[in-house]
């Protein structure tokens, strides 16, 4: 199950007391002040991982508390510090401060870490206050307190390709046949209620990653269907394969359902709806081949395409291979070498 959304509580630790203290030894009259610093608290941090794959296991756990710092001692000694508490969160997660709503962090890189509560600091002994006008000072400091913070914890998935399209478009059947992952397919709308990600592979050691949205329908970016909550992921995304379902089962017009998404993305963002499109019209082998010529020629006129829309098969892989090279050709349009996750 993907969770990606979790609320949780932090409490960074509070810093260690100051220590009055005085040397008292035979034979050494007036030791002096020895009373030692407190230690200071420990950090709550949230680090990014590529093998955490949801926020399920954060939101299992909502509090997360780091140690508090040890009281400073006699003899000079100083009080330990308090162990930090680190985090593992998924890459692609949005960090919000839930009091403010303020957007505090942006995780998409391997081993980042974020600092969200910082330990306190230790307090001071009676020693820091020794001087030659006073040499019994009878004063510490307290460490600083604990810093608590509750934070709102969205997942944007990382992904080079993104699949979309209307529910039952053949995203799920597509995406199993480009890659190992092995999505939920069935004959009926909205099979997929999850994104999923897979590792799409192309001859000459090449890959990237391919994630197969769910379904979006008219209004979408208002919050119908499925849609408002799985549009950002699409944000995350390189390039967008826009597939269309030639052979619609309730009777659609294959290319007003391609305006449809259109208008949703373009709803939802300016950002998402300038992404690099490639058009796919899937399902045609079960269509006739002057009914696949038609759709093809009226999203090239009508929607002034770019570029001639792909005709593919999910079912029977028909052109897949010229599908990952697009794909391909779109992440990397320079040749120089950049390889996508």
């Amino acid at each position: 199950m993907l969770v990606d959304r979790a609320k949780i509580f932090v409490r960074s630790g509070a810093g260690g007391n100051g220590c009055i203290s005085f040397r008292r030894e035979k034979f050494i009259p007036k030791g002096g002040p020895n009373g030692g610093n407190g230690g200071r608290g420990g950090d709550v941090i949230l680090i990014a991982r590529r093998s955490v794959a949801t926020l399920l296991g954060v939101g299992a756990r909502p509090h997360y508390r780091a140690k508090r710092g040890d009281h400073g001692t006699g003899k000079s000694c100083t009080g330990a510090d308090g162990a930090s508490c680190e985090v593992e969160v998924p890459l692609g997660t949005l960090v919000f401060d839930d009091d403010s709503g303020l957007e505090i962090a942006d995780l998409i890189d391997e081993g980042q870490r974020f600092l969200v509560a910082q330990g306190g600091r230790g307090g001071l002994g009676n020693e820091y206050f020794k001087s030659s006008t006073n040499q019994t000072p009878r004063e510490s400091t307290d460490g600083e307190p604990a810093v608590d913070r509750t934070l709102r914890l969205e997942l944007k998935l990382l992904a080079d390709v993104g699949l979309i399209g209307l529910p039952n478009a053949g995203k799920s059947t597509l995406l199993s046949a480009l890659t190992e992952a092995h999505p939920k397919v069935a004959d009926y709308p909205f099979t997929t209620l999850r994104p999923h990600l897979g590792m799409a592979e192309l001859r000459g050691d090449r890959r990237f990653v391919l994630a197969d949205i769910p379904g979006l329908i008219k209004g979408a970016a208002r919050g119908a269907g499925l849609g408002y909550d799985f549009l950002r992921h699409v944000e995350r995304t390189s390039t967008l394969v826009h597939v269309i379902d030639v052979a619609s089962m309730d009777g659609s017009d294959a290319v007003q359902n391609y305006f449809t998404i259109r208008a949703e993305l373009e709803e939802h963002s300016e950002t998402l709806a300038s992404k690099p499109e490639i058009v796919a019209i899937n399902k045609v082998d079960l269509v006739m081949p002057q009914d696949i010529e038609e759709v093809s020629h009226r999203l090239m006129t009508e929607a002034k395409l770019a570029s001639t829309p792909l005709v593919i098969s999910g079912a029977t892989h028909l052109g897949l291979e010229a599908l990952l090279e697009t794909c391909w050709k779109s992440l990397t349009p320079d040749d120089s070498g950049w390889r996508p996750s």
